[in-house]
């Protein structure tokens, strides 16, 4: 099943050179995991709350490799580019089956929660 990696930033202005060169480097990478950006901080249009900083979201082809991928010496050798000079929290999510319906999950989360 489908596994993201979802990254909130909060880059700290102006951005130094390392994050650039993190930047230029992370593509190489994920190649080898199958990962592949859908969302690199582009512009959100914030329709609840408040938002500080940007996101990215990159797409592997299951958990496993997601971990691989962040867990790699390549992958390693670089994140110190980007958590030295930017907050943020990056968290590994596993997709939903093509078949997903929330109703089975508020349905299963009801009963769980009648006990």
């Amino acid at each position: 099943m489908t596994a993201y990696a979802l990254a909130h930033l909060r880059p700290r202005p102006p951005l130094h050179e390392d994050v650039f060169v993190y930047m230029e480097r992370i593509q190489a990478t994920m190649e080898p995991f199958g990962g592949r950006f859908l969302v690199h901080a582009s512009d959100a249009e914030v329709l609840e709350g408040t938002l500080e900083g940007g996101y990215v979201l990159v797409e592997f082809p299951d958990m496993a490799t997601a971990r691989a991928w962040y867990a790699s010496d390549a992958y390693r050798e670089i994140l110190r580019m980007r958590t030295d000079h930017m907050e943020g929290t990056v968290v590994l999510l596993d997709g939903v089956p093509e078949d997903y319906d929330a109703t089975r999950t508020a349905a299963a989360l009801r009963k769980a929660q009648e006990g």
